[in-house]
């Protein structure tokens, strides 16, 4: 009898192809990108490309794109500014749920940059490494082992961002519910965290991202940064 037991990783909770997987992912960045003209010019090549995934994860992400062709670009940006930027409770930045604009945040920022820049990526100023169009992106296009494994730390505030999201009746509801299909299952640990966040809310700190000062190589002039 081995006396070394294997750690095997969850299931999904919707069993997909790797291929579809990574499709998912990569739709759900551009779909819950700011929908500005690139991400419009996009939307019947998006169409086609989930029309030919599963039901389980098709019929979450077709309603957004047809949110996306059959409304206004100036109504879709201003939507989206709303949903996302307006409302705490419903940011696509992962790590705020938990920390805020804390000094915390800025460690846990650095575990996305570490995981990005291991797989040979360096991300631009414009925007923070655990925004979940930047992660989807990564984990579909880059590295998906890496990506998931980050995806799947943040089950819970992406079940937490899906409530949300359905709570005001967003379309993009639908956007978590296809990412989440592709992760394992929420767990009983899981619900106790999302009531936790759900509780508490983000917590608030002015002192900004000060933390990420501590890694020197964020503002190495030599890679064409900071």
């Amino acid at each position: 009898m081995s006396l070394l037991s294997i750690r095997r990783r969850p299931a999904p909770a919707t069993a997909l192809a790797e291929h579809d997987r990574r499709v998912v992912w990569r739709l759900a960045a551009l779909l819950l990108d700011y929908p500005g003209p690139a991400t419009l010019d996009l939307v019947d090549r998006l169409a086609g490309a989930a029309s030919e995934l599963p039901a389980e994860v098709r019929d979450q992400l077709l309603p957004v794109v047809d949110h996306l062709r059959e409304n206004d670009p100036i109504e879709l940006a201003q939507a989206y500014v709303e949903t996302f930027d307006m409302r705490r409770r419903a940011s696509l930045h992962l790590t705020f749920y938990a920390y805020g604009d804390t000094r915390k945040r800025g460690m846990a920022l650095l575990r996305f940059k570490h995981a990005y820049r291991h797989a040979g990526v360096e991300l631009g100023d414009e925007e923070l490494p655990d925004h979940l169009p930047v992660l989807l992106e990564f984990a579909a296009t880059v590295d998906p082992v890496g990506g998931e494994r980050l995806l799947g730390e943040h089950v819970p505030v992406l079940e937490l961002l899906r409530l949300s999201l359905g709570d005001t009746g967003s379309p993009y509801a639908g956007v978590l519910a296809a990412v989440l299909a592709t992760l394992p299952p929420v767990t009983t640990a899981d619900r106790r965290r999302i009531a936790e966040l759900a509780a508490q809310g983000p917590p608030e700190e002015e002192v900004g991202l000060d933390p990420f000062a501590i890694d020197p190589s964020l503002f190495d002039t030599s890679e064409g940064r900071r």
